[in-house]
């Protein structure tokens, strides 16, 4: 049997707005804590083409390692200017950015801790699951020893690498995703491990949720 398929249709301006509201893009506020940060870059397809209108959401720690979330119950501080979460979309010319913050680092089931991370979902046109990846500071020593980062092929690693730049006094890390091809980034598979609930990271809104695999 083959389903006929549903038209597309304007989606009128109240959805538009409530998806993409003016500032999301901007977790900061004048007191948030810690090294602000912008983050950029480029979506591009397989033959380096940029991709315009991909939804772009992150989520993160705030700095002091703690996320903004009811199951994450350790004694961190909890800074009441910061959420943790935004989401934007690319231009035209496949760009995007982000003003927020550099997280602290975070527990890893085995007494471990991860390094400073950002975790970035892509929804795009022809991908029917968000395609999740995580965004590492190149000049932090601690991501040489991230474990999941370790699990990552050597020559793959450089892929999840923001570099940092000076600009005009602020500090920008740079951040192309690439969605196929020989430069496509890597995607970490989230699955649910209820046994392992009480030693899961707590970074994606869904306490039993670890990022195990690679592919």
């Amino acid at each position: 049997m083959t389903l006929d398929l549903t038209p597309t249709q304007t989606v009128g301006p109240y959805f538009s707005l409530g998806m993409m509201p003016e500032g999301a893009n901007i977790l900061t506020q004048s007191g948030t804590e810690g090294e602000h940060i912008r983050i950029e870059g480029y979506v591009f397809d397989s033959d380096g083409d940029p991709l315009f209108n991909v939804l772009l959401e992150i989520w993160q720690a705030n700095a002091h390692g703690r996320y903004n979330h009811p199951l994450d119950q350790r004694p961190l501080p909890l800074d009441p200017d910061f959420v943790g979460f935004g989401r934007t979309s690319t231009d035209a010319n496949g760009h995007y950015w982000f003003q927020t913050i550099k997280p602290g680092p975070v527990p890893y089931p085995g007494d471990k801790m991860q390094a400073p991370h950002i975790i970035v979902l892509v929804h795009a046109s022809g991908v029917s699951h968000p395609l999740i990846t995580r965004m590492y500071f190149a000049d932090d020593p601690r991501t040489e020893s991230d474990p999941v980062l370790q699990g990552v092929p050597p020559n793959r690693r450089s892929t999840l690498l923001a570099k940092r730049e000076e600009r005009d006094g602020e500090t920008v890390y740079r951040f192309d995703i690439v969605l196929r091809g020989e430069a496509e980034d890597l995607v970490l598979e989230g699955k649910i491990v209820a046994e392992a609930t009480e030693d899961a990271v707590r970074g994606t809104g869904k306490a039993e949720t670890v990022f195990l695999a690679l592919r």
